[in-house]
């Protein structure tokens, strides 16, 4: 039995992978935005002017972390849509 499977239905799965991921993370950065109200820049601003709170800061580095993978995901789905050489292997 042969499968055929054309380079832009490869391009596709890889984008839906990735728009997976992308979803989850974007749904914990609104997390975050609800929670504070705010952007990620204007909660970093808001923590360094204030007495050191350690639940701030884990919650500024998991965003900041979430913020992080959302921007390398953005990438990678341009990456794939961009893709020229597919290898099967």
């Amino acid at each position: 039995m042969d499968i055929k499977i054309s380079k832009e239905e490869i391009k596709e799965y890889e984008k839906l992978k990735v728009i997976s991921q992308l979803t989850l993370v974007k749904e914990k950065i609104k997390l975050f935005e609800s929670k504070y109200g705010c952007s990620l820049d204007r909660f970093r601003e808001e923590i360094e002017k204030k007495e050191e709170e350690f639940g701030n800061w884990d919650d500024y580095i998991e965003w900041k972390a979430n913020y992080d993978t959302f921007l390398d995901l953005e990438k990678k789905i341009s990456e794939i849509n961009n893709a020229k050489n597919i290898k099967i292997v």
